[in-house]
């Protein structure tokens, strides 16, 4: 969940993206904080909900009076949409109706620079909010992480697995959940001891991240020594090659597991469901089918995948 743009931001260089339907405004902006920070430009409303929906910039700087689409409506569609309602607005404007000012604040503005501006004063502001967003995704990302294995932890899945089904959903995508459990993890425990128990849930944390072949895909740690994983876009076919390239990294951990009747190494069993492109991604019979394919796995000897297509 650290991604490189946050690692970026945590450098003090961030993304910038300015709205503004006058040349010489965006000029301006561009000379006091380009030094600083990657900048980049959009002439109007469309345009910069269109590149913010593409670059994802750290904070946007927004005019308020632009011909078409003007700033407050500008910051509202931005607000609307889940990919970028977090990016912090700041309106730069002339204006000092009341009216106006209220509307930016009820739009998503977080501050004010007024027009025409001091360079000095847009670099501060926006070094101030840059370093707030930073806090907050700092903050964010101590509560979804999972202390032992640092990967996402149940609470971030629930919150990911609710989008990516809701995009399914909308957009006729298929979806594949799978949920995975260490074959044997209390034995392992009682016989090699709880230190030994915790980093084998890493190790084993480890080889699920690096089974993953595609960006979109995820894995959290679901509770105890069960994995969940989720592959949107990806069809059976794709779950397949998935769930062994799980299996397969486990293997290759080659940690010994002399309690375990699947094996003298660590093994998981995987439960796999398919969504179809098309059909309903209802959540709860998702993880109910998952864990009903993960039981068959374990009743068929464990160490493998078993898969329902709905």
């Amino acid at each position: 969940m650290f991604s490189s743009e946050t690692a970026q931001l945590a450098s003090g260089r961030g993304t910038i993206l300015v709205i503004d339907d006058q040349p010489i405004n965006l000029r301006t902006a561009y000379q006091a904080l380009a030094p600083d920070h990657e900048v980049l430009m959009a002439t109007g409303g469309e345009a910069g909900i269109a590149a913010c929906l593409k670059h994802r910039p750290d904070l946007v700087l927004l005019d308020l009076v632009m011909p078409g689409m003007n700033g407050v409506e500008t910051a509202r569609r931005l607000k609307a949409e889940p990919d970028t309602s977090g990016i912090p607005l700041i309106f730069v404007t002339a204006s000092t109706d009341f009216d106006e000012e209220s509307a930016c604040w009820e739009a998503g503005a977080v501050d004010f620079v007024s027009k025409p501006f001091n360079p000095m004063t847009l670099r501060r502001r926006v070094q101030v909010h840059l370093a707030l967003k930073l806090q907050a995704e700092m903050l964010q990302r101590m509560a979804y992480i999972d202390g032992l294995t640092e990967i996402p932890n149940r609470r971030y899945f629930n919150e990911r697995i609710a989008s990516e089904a809701a995009r399914a959903q909308r957009d006729g995508g298929a979806l594949v959940l799978m949920l995975a459990d260490v074959d044997f993890f209390k034995r392992y425990n009682d016989h090699y001891g709880h230190q030994a128990g915790d980093d084998c849930l890493r190790q084993v944390a480890g080889a699920f991240r690096r089974a993953l072949q595609r960006p979109s895909d995820f894995v959290a740690r679901y509770g105890g020594e069960e994995f969940a994983l989720l592959a949107p876009g990806a069809d059976c076919a794709a779950a397949v090659r998935l769930a062994e390239a799980v299996r397969r990294e486990v293997a290759r951990l080659a940690l010994p597991h002399l309690r375990s009747d699947a094996g003298e190494i660590v093994t998981v069993s995987i439960g796999v469901v398919c969504v179809d492109r098309g059909s309903e991604c209802e959540i709860d019979l998702m993880l109910r089918q998952a864990d009903q394919q993960l039981y068959l796995a374990k009743q068929a000897g464990r160490d493998r995948a078993c898969i329902a297509a709905s």
